[in-house]
């Protein structure tokens, strides 16, 4: 038989506060993680050099530095939160090769995406589908 290890990643964890940092610099936030910032509907993005730290805080839609924080699908306000962030990771060298997840934690009032941490390879379902692996047997 040829068995497989189930890997945990793989299964949705909702209430385990998550940021995905996606292929080309997109952040993905799921709603555990959104509700630390009190569900904001724009952020500001920091860097933290020294400790490569990611920092998204909630900001006014008028702040000249705020990215909107949208519902993946627009129609339906589900699923996880997206933000633009291919000019940030791009300005701070930030690598995008493959999308990577981290378990988040919030200080201060600001969402934290500790780099330094470990972190797990992120797929869409949909490249699993398209690969063959996503039926349930």
């Amino acid at each position: 038989m040829g068995f497989e290890v189930f890997q945990k990643s793989s299964a949705p964890v909702s209430k385990v506060p998550t940021v995905t940092v996606q292929k080309r610099g997109l952040l993905s936030l799921n709603r555990a993680a959104h509700h630390l910032i009190d569900d904001a509907e724009f952020v500001e993005l920091l860097w933290d050099a020294d400790q490569r730290v990611i920092g998204i805080r909630p900001a006014v839609a008028e702040s000249p530095n705020a990215y909107p924080a949208r519902p993946q699908s627009a129609t339906t306000g589900k699923g996880p939160i997206l933000i633009a962030g291919s000019v940030f990771t791009r300005h701070y060298e930030i690598d995008t090769s493959e999308s990577r997840r981290w378990v988040v934690e919030a200080r201060d009032g600001i969402l934290c995406v500790d780099l330094e941490k470990e972190s797990q390879v992120a797929t869409s379902n949909r490249s699993r589908r398209s690969a063959g692996e996503g039926h349930e047997q």
